[in-house]
């Protein structure tokens, strides 16, 4: 389909030519429409991206099953990066993975229900490699969830669940969380890294896991270089990507902190910005067909 162009304030910088191999982006606020949709023509990009050799992996809060379910055949094939780069597969194989320990799961499920009891509207998503769970399950906390996580069960008591091979610990808050929740959690368990990933989540998860410790496994795999790889974000989730890419791209609407640390800004998620950017980043690539 056809695209708008990028605008010349944002053409003007960007280099006339590149070795475009890897392109990676966050899913919400990036490239989710304002609508929690999708882009139109997202299957057809990612065909193109393929068929110059260029690697289109998302990097996403999001759970594996769900990247795999909302996305569809526009990553059949690709590698995928998960959970906040917990998690990297290509496929069935694992390519890398960070855990927490289950003290500080248990930590923190207890004092999310601590919170819970302090007045905060709160619930914790137990995220696993193949399967999520919860204990909160009214309708409007399960709706949530399920924004994220497709292989979810609900269970009585998540203290019970096997907790050995758990990537992070979700907390939805349905007020702000850095109105008080996050940093709670912070405190209560502070051998995890605690990582505000949007308005309304923190995710605890391992000290040394990050979007950009998983994209840097991926360009180890496929032996790519940051110069070949560009990024897209909008929240401080993903901060650590930019430090791997030096087509690192802000979304016109992220956090200030990502347009800081961006060398280029793409239009808002609500302007098609992923897609029309890497359209262009594809004309500029020396290996064009």
């Amino acid at each position: 389909m056809k695209r708008l162009p990028l605008e010349p304030e944002l053409l003007e910088p960007l280099p006339t030519e590149i070795d475009l191999r890897l392109v990676v982006s966050d899913m919400d606020g990036t490239l989710i429409d304002g609508n929690g949709q999708v882009p139109v023509g997202l299957v057809e990009a990612a065909a193109d991206m393929r068929s110059t050799g260029v690697i289109f992996a998302p990097a996403s809060g999001r759970q594996l099953a769900n990247l795999r379910a909302v996305l569809g055949p526009a990553v059949d094939g690709s590698p995928l990066i998960a959970e906040n780069g917990s998690l990297v597969v290509l496929g069935s194989e694992e390519i890398h993975s960070d855990t927490i320990c289950a003290e500080d799961t248990a930590a923190a499920i207890t004092t999310t229900r601590d919170l819970a009891r302090a007045g905060y509207d709160v619930g914790a998503v137990v995220a696993c490699k193949h399967r999520a769970y919860i204990e909160r399950s009214d309708p409007a906390f399960l709706a949530q969830a399920k924004l994220y996580y497709e292989a979810l069960e609900i269970v009585d008591d998540l203290t019970t669940i096997p907790l050995d091979e758990v990537l992070k610990v979700a907390v939805f808050d349905f007020d702000d969380v850095e109105d008080g929740s996050s940093q709670a959690l912070t405190a209560a368990v502070p051998r995890v890294q605690t990582v505000v990933s949007g308005m309304h989540w923190t995710d605890m998860m391992s000290p040394q896991a990050s979007k950009g410790r998983a994209l840097a496994a991926l360009q180890a795999r496929f032996g790519i270089l940051p110069e070949q790889t560009a990024v897209f974000g909008d929240y401080l989730n993903d901060l650590d990507l930019y430090d791997h890419a030096d087509l690192g791209f802000a979304m016109r609407n992220a956090h200030p902190g990502i347009q800081a640390a961006a060398a280029y800004t793409a239009p808002a998620n609500t302007e098609d910005g992923v897609l029309r950017t890497v359209e262009e980043l594809l004309r500029r690539s020396r290996h064009r067909n």
